[in-house]
């Protein structure tokens, strides 16, 4: 399990990165305007009064520079803009970038250029593909339109309609990578929230595990000692080094899955199991055929370990039965004592083991035994975990 150095930093939390959005969409904002020097032949031909009437001219060129800069701000720098009042704007830039290249273009050079600043602003605002291919499309059909119905030279209207199809598609392609990058970076956010979630459930899990356990015996112990204080001091004072025998092992149990370096084998908790049902008078019978591979002996390790300690809360059984069993097809761990039985409640021991199972490919089943008892089970496949771990 991985120790606290190796746990996933400070998520980056999204309002952090809406405002870093924002500033690098400001910039870009403010660097896409060096692209409007392709408005300063429209605009020279106003200064110099070679259109009618100017101060019509002047007031739409400059309206229709304003409206692109905001309309292009409002996908760039991630703007908090209802999309019906966005695509109301790029209507309004399609129209009026409409009009005045229909009206001004026969007078001077330039005002075809509009239709591609109407191009880009439509693809990159306009998030569905179709809609933006057709977007472009109709801006290139545009240009050959005003061109041809303002008899403007032919070599000219097919030279500004071809960069014009050039610049929507690059700004489609652009705008395309920048949405993908975009869902890349929150699927990243949303992967390091998970990946911290997880962790810390199963941190907790193995925390259950391991001190629900060892609680149990030492309330176990406990009960001995009490029982023997007055009849038999001395092993009470032996009982009571076993308990503290048993804290300190739990401490350095806590301590090592803190740190990463808890050693969490099933031989193990077999050795423990015994010393700790033998210790409250409950005979124990273990049969092992086969080995284990690690996964396995991971989660059998766990079983194990509440299936024992489920015997020692709730089962008042005086024998204990467990056995392992592992072919080609798989293994399987049987816990069965000869207690009071039942069907026990799921709480949160047996439902974290079902999601340890889960995760490995296995299934646990629990009920009455046959001729009284308990009877614990689990089986994992070995094709279930190779296409686990693959």
């Amino acid at each position: 399990m991985p120790g606290a150095a190796d746990l996933p930093g400070p998520v980056e939390t999204a309002a952090s990165v809406d405002r870093s959005r924002r500033r690098r969409g400001v910039v870009l904002v403010l660097a896409h305007t060096l692209w409007l020097w392709l408005l300063l032949p429209p605009a020279t031909a106003i200064v110099r009064g070679q259109v009618h009437p100017v101060t019509v001219a002047a007031v739409g060129l400059a309206l229709f520079a304003l409206l692109y800069l905001a309309l292009v701000a409002v996908p760039v720098a991630g703007l908090a803009v209802r999309p019906a009042l966005h695509h109301a704007g790029l209507a309004l830039l399609a129209l009026l970038g409409v009009a005045l290249a229909a009206a001004y273009a026969g007078a001077s050079e330039g005002w075809l250029a509009l239709l591609m600043y109407v191009c880009s602003a439509g693809a990159v605002g306009l998030v569905q593909v179709g809609w933006g291919f057709g977007w472009v499309g109709g801006s290139v059909v545009a240009v050959l339109v005003i061109g041809g119905a303002r008899r403007l030279p032919a070599d000219n209207t097919a030279q500004i309609a071809l960069i014009t199809l050039l610049a929507g598609a690059m700004t489609l392609a652009f705008a395309r990578v920048a949405r993908l990058v975009d869902e890349l970076r929150r699927t990243q956010r949303e992967l390091a929230r998970t990946v911290v979630e997880r962790e810390r459930l199963r941190f907790a899990k193995d925390l259950h595990d391991l001190l629900g356990h060892t609680l149990s015996l030492v309330v176990v112990k406990a009960e001995v000692v009490r029982r023997l204080a007055p009849t038999d001091p001395q092993r009470a004072t032996v009982e009571a080094a076993d308990i503290e025998r048993i804290g300190r092992t739990a401490l350095a149990e806590v301590r090592e899955a803190v740190t990463g370096y808890r050693e969490h084998s099933f031989s193990r908790e077999l050795d423990n199991a015994r010393t700790v049902l033998a210790d409250v008078g409950i005979t124990v019978a273990v049969r092992t055929a086969g080995q284990l591979d690690v996964e396995t002996d991971d989660v059998f390790a766990w079983v194990l370990r509440e299936g024992v300690t489920n015997v020692l809360r709730h089962s008042r059984a005086s024998r204990c039965d467990i056995e392992v069993d592992t072919d080609a097809g798989g293994s399987m761990l049987t816990v069965r004592d000869n207690g009071v039985g039942g069907r026990p409640t799921f709480g949160n021991g047996l439902r974290g083991l079902t999601e340890r199972l889960e995760q490995a490919g296995g299934t646990l089943e629990v009920g009455p035994a046959r001729g009284g008892g308990l009877l614990l089970t689990v089986r994992v496949s070995t094709s279930r975990i190779a296409r686990v771990t693959g």
